[in-house]
């Protein structure tokens, strides 16, 4: 039986654990195993809770050192520094050979070990070792650096393995994870504890995201040289999806330099409350990122921000912009995942990686709650598997192992393991977008604000970028509770709604026309039936408890068709009728 936890680090002087660090003490202390893995959404305090474990354990003679292993350069130093706030002293720039006497133990990065995985197997066959695996899915990132963690931290005392997000579709396994067949005879990846968003919301331990999404009419050239125009968001191929969007990220166009004002000014009004708030870009390559600088400056004033890899310097950058009260960042990808700046509340996601870990990742750096009220923002291309991401933010996954066949609609995550390597493989080549960059030329884009997604729900009406339907989603207070901003929200729709009603017909000039095949429904009739559909899902949650993008998966399993987004007002109506014959079932 393990010493009772009083709930204070043994070390240092870190205030009390929040209630889910110290119930997955307590079950840690209880079992003593050798392998835990605990699973807590991004910005929950997953570091504060390894730290004081590590503590613990080093203050019971339980072990004698510690290894921490994390993604990146910056992240290892984060982690050294606040190691050093309890007490633990780990060295952030150990290469080789022996530790110097003053150090607890070394902070290295998974591709560290992957270059000398025998080094760290020395060092913990000579001593008994906590390793701390950060974000654990990383392992699996290569069939190498798997092995390589597995040959270096195999003899180790014990192993804590620690992410934030939802794990890997591809099928390499994650050393030093359970895994366990579910009833369908799929393995499936166990966790010792999870602490989900869902959770953590209802905790104020992580802000509420605001989700604004934004389309318009995009324009490009193929490589055959056919010009190509399709609005973002509309139904389209995958390709014709994929060049729509990086079209709207073009500097070139007139996407993202709206889109970057509409932030701006939504940053000003969450600055009214929270005068240090920050916000941060997420570009896709270098290129982009100086150019998304150089707009800002002109649009502010000031200048951002750049960070632009994965070392020293760029490690400073972050470190200055958290401690300051600068407005803008530009960050290219290494900022999405870990990395700790509790100011950020607006962000800009204008990137084309669009797997969900990523994703979640990446709203991770916007959500970590400082004090009750705080709201989180975040810009989006009309994107549908974005959408669908910002819609599931509550649910949680396994990593699974065994890959079933299944339909194309199935599941939202369907075709997310290829989308994966894809991001994966960018990443090991360096920045820029690679081959595809050179099919197609982006001409010209423009930018309408399309709706708002919050708690899995849609609200707004497509309106030009500036105008007053747009303000007044921007000028939403920075300080409201979770349910005064789902109030706020629906009573601007309902308002929008009713100036709709009034409006000639010569000035809905933002209403599609329908395919000549299809029953004449226009736009503004599919965002009806989308709000429609939305507040009784909401109904539903609230009645059940479900997460909403639970509620939108069940619909679309017994109803057939792609997401929300995508749905054509058959489709819509066919969910409706469904989950109003849902309500009508006794309980």
């Amino acid at each position: 039986m393990s010493p009772a936890y009083p709930g204070r680090a043994p070390w240092g002087t870190a205030g009390r654990l929040r209630a889910w660090q110290q119930r997955a003490m307590e079950r840690y202390l209880e079992e003593q195993p050798r392998d835990f893995l605990a699973v807590a959404t991004p910005g929950a305090g997953k570091t504060t809770f390894a730290l004081t474990l590590a503590s613990y354990l080093l203050h019971h003679h339980l072990v004698q050192q510690v290894t921490v292993v994390a993604p990146t350069e910056h992240l290892k130093k984060q982690w050294a520094e606040a190691a050093a706030r309890l007490g633990i002293r780990l060295d952030p720039e150990y290469s080789s050979g022996r530790l110097s006497p003053e150090y607890h133990g070394v902070a290295v990065t998974y591709a560290g070990v992957g270059v000398n995985p025998m080094l760290h197997r020395n060092r913990v066959e000579n001593r008994k070792t906590l390793v701390i695996l950060d974000e654990i899915h990383h392992a699996g990132d290569s069939k190498s650096w798997g092995e390589a963690c597995f040959e270096a931290f195999e003899p180790a005392t014990r192993r804590l393995a620690l992410t934030g997000t939802p794990f890997r579709s591809d099928t390499n396994p994650i050393p030093f994870v359970t895994y366990a067949e579910d009833r369908e005879g799929l393995r499936r990846s166990v966790a010792d504890y999870t602490y989900g968003y869902g959770n953590a919301l209802a905790d104020h331990v992580v802000r509420p995201v605001i989700f604004l999404s934004y389309s318009g009419q995009m324009r490009w050239r193929t490589k055959q040289g056919d010009e190509v125009s399709a609005r973002l968001g509309e139904p389209l191929t995958k390709d014709a999806i994929n060049q729509a969007w990086r079209t709207a990220l073009a500097p070139e166009g007139e996407w993202i330099p709206n889109v970057l004002r509409a932030a701006d000014r939504r940053l000003t009004e969450v600055r009214k409350a929270i005068p240090d708030a920050g916000a941060l870009v997420i570009a896709t390559d270098q290129q982009h990122a100086r150019a998304y600088a150089k707009m800002i400056r002109e649009i502010t004033g000031e200048g951002a921000t750049l960070v632009l890899s994965d070392e020293a310097e760029a490690s400073q950058r972050i470190t200055d912009f958290s401690e300051g009260t600068q407005r803008w960042m530009v960050a290219v990808r290494m900022v999405s995942e870990g990395v700790d700046v509790p100011r950020l509340a607006v962000g800009v996601y204008a990137t084309s990686i669009q797997t969900p870990l990523f994703f979640a990742q990446a709203v991770g750096r916007f959500v970590r709650a400082r004090r009750r009220g705080e709201t989180a923002s975040v810009f989006l291309p009309t994107v549908p598997d974005l959408l669908g991401f910002a819609s599931s933010m509550e649910e949680e996954r396994d990593h699974v192992l065994d890959r079933p066949r299944r339909s194309e609609d199935e599941d939202i995550f369907a075709e997310e393991d290829a989308l994966l390597r894809e991001a994966e493989e960018e990443q090991n080549e360096g920045d820029g977008l690679g081959e595809e960059e050179f099919k197609f030329e982006a001409l010209e884009s423009d930018a309408v604000f399309d709706r708002v997604l919050y708690e899995g729900a849609e609200f707004g009406m497509q309106a030009h970028v500036g105008s007053e339907e747009e303000e007044e989603y921007l000028g939403i207070p920075g300080l409201l509770e979770p349910d005064q901003v789902q109030m706020l929200l629906q009573k601007r729709q309902h308002r929008q709604i009713q100036k709709s009603k009034s409006r000639p017909a010569e000035e809905a000039d933002l209403i599609e026309k329908p395919a000549e095949e299809r029953p004449i429904v226009t736009h503004q009739q599919l965002r009806e039936l989308r709000k429609e559909l939305n507040t009784l899902v909401g109904a539903w949650h609230h009645r059940t408890g479900q997460p909403h993008g639970t509620i939108h998966n069940e619909l679309r399993r017994e109803c057939g068709g792609p997401l929300t987004a995508q749905a054509s007002a058959a489709q819509l109506n066919a969910r409706i009728a469904r989950i109003r014959e849902w309500a009508t079932r006794p309980r």
